[in-house]
């Protein structure tokens, strides 16, 4: 099989080019360990940091 030369661009699909799954309910679960990272945060500032 032929290479191409470099100066080729690589053309995908949009199925193709995408690189992630979508769904999986990602969004929520950085959205709710990012709220308790602050919880936390906040507590522990008022517990050890006074």
């Amino acid at each position: 099989m032929a290479r191409e030369p470099l100066d080729t661009p690589t053309v995908e699909n949009d199925v193709r080019a995408k690189q992630g799954v979508t769904g999986h309910n990602v969004r929520y679960v950085l959205g709710i360990g990012l709220g308790l990272a602050i919880v936390a945060g906040v507590i522990l500032y008022f517990t050890v940091g006074n």
